[in-house]
């Protein structure tokens, strides 16, 4: 039989569609981190089947062609079964290594680290602070880690703890869309662990063998349901370049470490429930203190810091008297739980128990034993749920609201502060315009207060009522809680310097964490998001945070004065420079202290 001519155009719309598709499968296989065994089966299957097509497959009618299409599209999902990426524990120190680390002794054994590829900084990672939280231990109090036997190599990261986990499509998309930071690698081809048994910390220092340096103990964010402790952002490689010792741990995230039930608190020898990631951080701080000196540190001058829920967290543990003499001084980033209702990541425990209780119910078990029997892998949904501290009569005996009127902290120092877009990733999807402002402001404030506002924040077009309610949420959720503890620092007598972040770059600016990789000395040598500018204010801030860290005060060097606060309203507003200044929403404050009640002769 004679071959019939082909259509030109339908050759050219078949060529557009083929090479969509190849375009989004070569695009699925980078975003979604598959084995390089995908690009190369991948690369055979759509090479074969346009060489069989160009050859043979055009000239037959179209049932067969259609069959051939579909038999491509079956051979390509059959392509990413197998090389979807496994899981597999993240690297110390990606790539080429500068080496092993001598061996260094702690309470449960020998072990060994590796070095930054200049052999400046020394890494050691998943080295055990309490034992693995599982069967019996789950919903417990942490319990010592077991000694080992031979030397330990801690040049892996352990699992993060465990959480609900994304396609790591999603993930690189929030890296384009949200960070604008995403780089084409062939060696993260895989999946990190995600695992109950995360109790682990990791340690930076500067290489050598040194004594009496500086400590710094970071606790990540992620609304206590989510986050682990190797984000390049807040690694501790910056601050082991300037001499301080950087620790950061994994602790118990979402119904895993917050879950509260009557029961749980009855088998407790401490009568306590709903903090154990609380607890878990008090591990690893008591384990920082017996052992840090191992790897160079001073015990006796430790710092304490975190950021949005790590940051709740940490101004927890300043008014907890399990955390009694395990810092001295703390950095609080973006969040806080001071004031006398804090905005997030804590409830009462009345609350609390009767969502334990519900939680019970709708699993349809009949106690925590059973409870416990369950594989985590069914009650990872329930993070949303389970995701505050509690007055539990143990780590916390009251509100830290309660605690500082009383005059019981634990710091002796605070440096804290909050950006200018705190909001942003928080309202990405669902900003305001001028249909739904006021009403979005009269469901977040009671009805007598909600005027007050709409007319502190007038919006007169989309534009304003946007960025109106994006001050707003700010405010409420973040930076409000930063001028309780301010006032509370004050009022005890307790050197406070506070910080406004606000410098943009091509990156996150100065959405919430955007001041991180600044603060811990991390932006990448080769980063091109970020210019001179960024540079030099990291230096500025990077040098306040050693200056505080080594001695309690920021001051030092050649670095602009910034002025302990003495209540007066102004703030160290870090932008193109280090500016004191007046700080933002004062007016707003005004309204959310007669709503929670704060007074200034609290």
């Amino acid at each position: 039989m004679e071959k019939q001519p082909i259509s030109k155009v339908r050759e050219v719309l078949w060529a557009v569609r083929f090479g969509l598709m190849a375009l989004l499968v070569f695009a699925f296989l980078e975003l979604n981190k598959h084995t390089l065994l995908g690009w190369g089966l991948a690369l055979a299957l759509f090479a074969g089947y346009a060489l069989l097509r160009r050859k043979k497959l055009r000239f037959l009618p179209l049932p067969a062609r259609l069959g051939a299409g579909c038999a491509l599209l079956c051979l390509t999902a059959l392509v990413l079964w197998v090389s979807w990426p496994p899981v597999r524990p993240v690297p110390a120190v990606e790539g080429k290594t500068g080496g092993v680390t001598a061996v260094r002794h702690v309470a449960q054994g020998d072990l060994t680290g590796v070095k930054t590829p200049d052999g400046q900084v020394e890494v050691y990672t998943g080295v055990p602070y309490a034992a693995p939280p599982v069967g019996d231990l789950r919903w417990r109090e942490p319990q010592p880690p077991a000694p080992w036997q031979g030397v330990r190599a801690c040049d892996h990261f352990a699992p993060m703890s465990m959480q609900t986990t994304d396609l790591p499509a999603y993930s690189s998309l929030a890296q384009i869309i949200g960070y604008h930071d995403y780089h084409i690698s062939l060696t993260d081809n895989y999946r990190p662990p995600v695992s109950e048994d995360s109790l682990y910390l990791n340690i930076w220092k500067p290489a050598g063998e040194q004594t009496g340096l500086p400590v710094l103990v970071y606790v990540h964010g992620g609304s206590l349901q989510t986050g682990q402790p190797w984000y390049a952002d807040y690694s501790g490689e910056g601050l082991a370049r300037e001499g301080v010792v950087a620790v950061n741990m994994g602790y118990r995230l979402g119904v895993f470490g917050f879950l509260a039930h009557a029961d749980l608190a009855k088998e407790s020898p401490n009568g306590t429930t709903g903090n154990y990631g609380l607890l878990d951080q008090i591990a690893a701080l008591r384990w920082v203190r017996d052992n840090i000196a191992a790897f160079g540190g001073d015990p006796d001058n430790v710092t304490l810091a975190g950021e949005s829920a790590g940051s709740a967290c940490v101004t927890a543990l300043c008014v907890s008297p399990l955390a009694r003499g395990l810092f001295r001084r703390v950095v609080a980033e973006s969040s806080t739980v001071t004031a006398p209702e804090p905005a997030h990541s804590f409830r009462s425990l009345e609350d609390a128990l009767k969502a334990g209780e519900t939680t019970l119910q709708g699993l349809g078990v009949s106690g925590v034993e059973a409870l416990r029997q369950l594989p985590a892998e069914k009650l990872v949904g329930l993070l949303t749920r389970h995701h505050h501290l509690t007055v539990d009569g143990f780590a916390l005996p009251m509100t830290p609201y309660e605690a500082y009127r009383k005059g019981i902290h634990n710091e002796e120092a605070q440096l804290h502060g909050f950006n200018r877009y705190e909001s942003g990733p928080f309202i990405l999807f669902g900003q305001a315009d001028l249909k739904n402002y006021a009403a979005k402001v009269r469901a977040a404030f009671p009805p007598p207060y909600a005027e007050r506002v709409l007319a502190l924040y007038p919006a007169g077009s989309d534009a304003e009522a946007r960025a109106a309610w994006a001050d707003i949420y700010s405010a409420v959720l973040f930076t409000y809680g930063h001028f309780c503890l301010e006032r509370q620092a004050l009022q005890n007598g307790i050197p406070t310097w506070v910080y406004h972040f606000v410098k943009d770059n091509g990156r996150l600016g100065a959405w919430h964490s955007g001041e991180e990789v600044y603060l811990y000395g991390n932006i990448p040598a080769d980063s091109t998001l970020y210019d001179a500018t960024d540079r030099a204010l990291s230096g500025i801030m990077k040098g306040y945070l050693v200056n505080y860290v080594r001695n309690g005060d920021p001051n030092g060097g050649d670095l602009p004065l910034w002025p302990a606060s003495t209540g007066d309203g102004r703030v160290m507003e870090f932008g193109l420079q280090a500016v004191y200044t007046a700080a933002p929403y004062a007016e707003l404050y005004t309204i959310l202290d007669e709503i929670n009640g704060f007074t200034p002769d609290n």
